[in-house]
């Protein structure tokens, strides 16, 4: 019986002592990874603000501010990607075996360029001529079941998940947070228990029976 105890303290004390060890080296990989981000494709270089800086592989990141700057904690040999609307995707690589735990850099970004073939739009005579023809416009079948295979909530919702957000929607996600935080500072952030609009709502969905339905579905 004592040596049953003696082999499990062994084991706890060796995996107390091998994830401390794991811990300090996470600690020591961490990098400060910040820097500039500027458009290269002129002479007078200029900042490109909200580019997305990705971490690549590791699904978290962030983006560069109104004067292209950013900041953010990465791992030693992390693939850092900076993308940006209008701007060619670049990568960098943390070195493995950089000094200290601090990394600035200076990221030059190139304008892409898209060729889109030309289009040339005739207007309607009349605004009755336009009635005409698109209540006389042929839906075939096949069109009709690719538009409701395109409007799908499975598609969407697939889409939703796989297309990432650019440089302006990132930055509307964090000033809206930021203006929700800022609208409620020094005080404490209403709840919709006390709500009675919500209580109303609660109880005529509740008399329409919108929650049994729900359940019988």
């Amino acid at each position: 019986m004592m040596k049953m105890k003696y082999i499990v303290l062994s084991v706890l004390c060796t995996l107390l002592a091998t994830t401390a060890l794991l811990a300090q080296q996470r600690e020591g990989n961490l990098v400060q990874f910040s820097g500039l981000v500027l458009d290269g494709s002129d002479e007078q270089l200029v900042p490109v603000p909200y580019a997305n800086i990705v971490v690549k592989d590791r699904n978290r990141g962030s983006y560069t501010d109104l004067k292209g700057f950013f900041s953010i904690v990465v791992q030693k040999g992390d693939v850092i990607q900076f993308s940006a609307v209008g701007y060619k995707t670049v990568e960098y690589e943390v070195p493995l075996e950089m000094e200290g735990d601090r990394k600035s850099i200076v990221q030059l970004m190139t304008q892409d360029t898209f060729n889109l073939p030309e289009t040339v739009v005739f207007p309607w005579p009349s605004r009755e001529h336009f009635r005409l023809e698109f209540l006389a416009m042929d839906v075939t079948p096949e069109l009709q079941s690719k538009a409701q295979e395109n409007l799908a909530q499975e598609v969407l919702e697939k889409q939703r998940n796989i297309v990432r957000y650019d440089g302006n929607e990132s930055a509307d996600f964090y000033l809206r947070q930021q203006a929700r935080e800022n609208y409620y500072i020094g005080q404490q952030p209403p709840m919709n228990i006390f709500n009675p609009i919500a209580w109303k709502k609660f109880f005529d969905s509740w008399k329409n029976g919108d929650y049994k339905r729900k359940e019988n579905n």
